[in-house]
């Protein structure tokens, strides 16, 4: 981000940079206005986390690296603040994990799509879905319910990064694995995922990426024992003690 002026001695450094590229998200129409204040929601939340990845946080991205590799057909779901934030980090991460991407907006246009998968593209993605949107997630009322048919709506497994909560419940519903990325440990999404991870999307996607890149030649028995280990519960509750014991400074 050359074009900001904001020193790297400044003690709040990172989530300016942060908060500029939600900014510029707005300006290139790949970001909703409303992404503005679920960026500001989130940092809240990490800031009590001490704006670091928590040990649990840590097992949760292992596990859910884990998920992708063993999944038959992952995808990696993107909205408009995913792609304004970490738009090579979930290219990369789809691409060591084998997943697909797709694009899917609570406020959807059809101009907001296209831009979001050419923002993909420049990043280096060589396939973008969610422009077809010719299946519906049952139960859904709202712009979210439209999918790929050969996307997330035949998908096992779906990284979920900052989801709304109603479609959270849809697609577990559907009998999906759900990864969800949320720093909220309360959230409706959270407290549905298979892998809850509370963590900032900034750190979990490389995290992930970093944990399938060496967990890539493992035995299929020892993801699944990962998998089968792994206590959702017990990382809610522990993300939610280091949020309530969190110190301002």
């Amino acid at each position: 981000m050359s074009d900001v002026d904001i020193p790297e001695s400044h003690p709040r450094y990172e989530s300016l940079l942060t908060r500029h590229r939600i900014e510029t998200g707005v300006e290139k129409g790949i970001t909703s206005q409303q992404g503005l204040i679920a960026q500001g929601r989130g940092e809240a939340f990490d800031y009590l986390l001490g704006e670091r990845t928590i040990e649990s946080a840590d097992r949760a991205e292992r596990v859910g690296a884990a998920y992708l590799l063993l999944a038959d057909r992952p995808v990696l779901s993107i909205n408009g603040n995913v792609a304004a934030l970490v738009p090579g980090e979930v290219v990369e991460l789809a691409a060591v994990t084998g997943a697909d991407l797709e694009v899917n907006l609570f406020n959807r246009t059809e101009a907001r799509i296209e831009a979001i998968a050419d923002h993909l593209r420049e990043h280096g993605a060589n396939e973008v879905k969610g422009l077809t949107a010719d299946a519906r997630i049952p139960g859904l009322d709202h712009e979210r319910a439209k999918v790929d048919a050969d996307g997330i709506y035949d998908a096992d497994t779906v990284v979920v990064p900052l989801e709304d909560g109603d479609r959270a419940e849809a697609l577990g519903e559907m009998g999906k694995t759900e990864i969800v990325i949320d720093l909220n440990p309360l959230s409706r999404s959270a407290q549905v995922a298979a892998v809850p991870i509370i963590d900032n999307v900034l750190r979990a996607v490389p995290n992930m990426t970093a944990h399938a890149r060496s967990l890539q030649d493992s035995p299929a028995e020892d993801l699944r024992q990962l998998v089968e280990d792994f206590d959702p519960a017990g990382a809610l509750d522990a993300a939610e003690k280091a949020i309530r014991s969190g110190q301002l400074e």
